[in-house]
């Protein structure tokens, strides 16, 4: 069963970007389209702002120099969006378009967060903010914990949902001290404290186990929160994210949210940070990693990206030959085999394509690191042979 998010809409998934990924023109244009749907925007300002991206589009649709077919499928795109934004009403976040109607696609995916306005026509779908905004969002378990009681929560894509599968079942037995010395009864409260402890860490390792979570955020006392993650075992504690203050008894759900966006924001740019350093130190090292855009292109090129660091507000035009898949900045003609190239408006969403169709991972950076110089990076599997475009330079 699909999983909904904001609106009841499919939440965006790693499958989901398989397929928006696989969308090729072959031939023929795709249109991308990207639109932010902000909290109480009005419908005459999303219609005013989609119809401007549009008419973007709109004037390539007029271009003579394009081919009969590749004009009337652009055309059918533009009109298709049109219809739909008469018809849609999209929930507040963000809206991906991707249409090719020669090619009878179309894919309409809703967003967790805004991303900025923008249209692309290419032959292949503009897919990078979309892994961006997917990047973003770790699916994590939120423990709100303290001496009594044990609560647990889904937390992904903005979304904070209660685990119904988590039952506490607390061991507080408060006529058990009773006859007893303060001795005696301080141990027993201790003792079943971390008979309490043990059974949530137990809980939360069944729930982690079962692979569903990527992050565990501990939340409660700010006493007694560190005495929880001492119970947690190490394989545990290596996956907790951050933590964060509240109080067990009054919390309220804007309360988690807030803590656990907190807590997930500071984990990710920190994430962001040590990545770029080991790829930049490892290049500085002589090692298997490569800096700026021709040679993250010619690395791509040769399937030879393990990961690709990007830059996330980063574009620039270039060139790729469908033929050998060529990657460059510019160029008439493929240097690996003769044949014309094919500019495109973004050639890092060709790099990005390419190395999700040779295993790699691809990373996109917000936070600002000394990535922003260098525009991309990345980790190469194997030293890169003689650029030729370099060579022929």
């Amino acid at each position: 069963m699909e999983e909904t998010g904001h609106g009841g809409m499919p939440m965006i998934t790693a499958q989901t970007v398989d397929r928006i990924v696989g969308l090729q023109g072959g031939g023929l244009p795709v249109l991308s389209l990207y639109a932010a749907i902000e909290p109480g925007i009005s419908r005459r300002e999303i219609d005013s702002r989609v119809t401007s991206l549009l008419d973007q589009a709109d004037s390539l649709a007029k271009d003579t120099s394009a081919g009969h077919d590749e004009r009337l499928s652009l055309r059918s795109d533009i009109e298709h969006i049109r219809q739909r934004l008469g018809e849609e009403d999209w929930p507040p976040a963000g809206i991906a378009l991707f249409s090719c109607s020669g090619r009878g696609l179309y894919e309409e995916v809703t967003l967790p967060r805004p991303v900025r306005d923008q249209v692309v026509v290419d032959e292949t779908a503009f897919v990078r903010p979309l892994l961006a905004v997917l990047e973003e969002f770790h699916r994590s378990c939120v423990v709100i914990v303290d001496k009594e009681a044990a609560s647990a929560w889904e937390f992904y894509q903005d979304e904070l949902r209660e685990l119904t599968e988590f039952t506490d079942q607390m061991i507080h037995a408060p006529n058990a001290v009773a006859g007893l010395d303060e001795h005696r009864v301080r141990d027993r409260a201790e003792e079943l404290l971390k008979r309490h402890y043990r059974h949530v860490a137990q809980t939360l390792g069944e729930l982690m186990k079962a692979g569903r979570y990527e992050l565990l955020i501990v939340a409660g006392h700010e006493a007694e929160v560190p005495g929880f993650l001492e119970f947690l075992p190490r394989e545990l504690r290596d996956r907790v994210a951050g933590t964060f203050t509240i109080n067990p008894d009054g919390s309220q759900l804007a309360e988690i949210h807030a803590g656990a966006s907190g807590v997930l924001q500071r984990y990710e740019r920190d994430e962001e940070e040590r990545t770029v350093a080991e790829v930049l130190d490892r290049t500085a090292a002589g090692g298997l990693a490569v800096v700026g855009p021709a040679d993250c292109l010619w690395a791509g090129s040769v399937a030879a990206i393990q990961r690709l660091l990007v830059q996330d507000d980063v574009t620039m035009a270039g060139v790729v030959c469908d033929e050998s898949r060529w990657l460059g900045l510019a160029g008439d003609v493929c240097p690996l085999c003769g044949k014309p190239t094919r500019p495109t408006p973004d050639v890092i969403n060709e790099l990005v394509l390419a190395v999700i169709g040779d295993s790699g991972a691809v990373r996109h950076i917000e936070a600002d690191t000394p990535l922003r110089e260098h525009s991309v990076a990345a980790e190469i599997r194997f030293p890169l042979p003689p650029d030729p475009a370099a060579a022929g330079g």
